[in-house]
């Protein structure tokens, strides 16, 4: 009796596990092509952005080769450092903000950063979308879970439009300061 008893719990529990594991890969079926629009659309976290950063993305992975590609962004022109960083790719906003300073000396140095960043910021931002989706899928195998962390990891820093305004008035209060103090100056030759 008891032996028989035992067979019906472990083969209950066989079964149970086997629908916890069927429930955990595929909570929901969707194809290769809907699932990886879902990723995008939760790192992005912007609805209204998801298809730009979708097309983008499809240029730099050809048939699963990854290769830098020429992807104008208008706010990566104009925010430089600031739109990587907004987007939460901090290294790459620190170099550029680096490369921007050290170009600033050069004539036209700075447009010439402004340029690069518009069109190669993107694909930072993809860099930073596969390797956070490598690290989900390599520790979660739930899809609806995976779509849900990187929405949480991925999205963007909002705080960063205010640090960005602020940075900009501020240079642009240095630059009104400067040339006041110079038309001052040259009044009193």
């Amino acid at each position: 009796m008891l032996n028989l008893t035992k067979g019906v719990l472990v083969e209950a529990t066989q079964t149970t596990q086997e629908v916890a594991e069927q429930q955990a890969t595929t909570t929901r079926k969707m194809s290769e092509q809907e699932y990886e629009n879902a990723m995008i659309e939760a790192f992005i976290n912007k609805p209204e952005k998801t298809l730009w950063y979708q097309l983008a993305f499809s240029k730099f992975n050809i048939n699963g080769i990854d290769s830098m590609k020429w992807v104008w962004s208008w706010w990566a022109f104009f925010g430089t450092w600031a739109f990587l960083l907004y987007r939460k790719q901090y290294i790459p906003a620190v170099v550029l903000f680096f490369i921007g300073l050290f170009a600033g000396v050069i004539p036209f140095g700075g447009l010439l950063v402004a340029v690069l960043a518009g069109g190669f910021s993107t694909y930072f931002i993809y860099k930073g979308y596969k390797h956070k989706k490598a690290e989900i899928e390599a520790n979660i195998d739930n899809i609806d879970a995976r779509i849900e962390t990187m929405r949480q990891v991925g999205g963007y820093n909002q705080w960063v439009i205010w640090v960005y305004v602020i940075f900009v008035g501020l240079i642009l209060l240095y630059i009104f300061t400067m040339m006041l103090s110079t038309m001052a100056s040259m009044n009193q030759m």
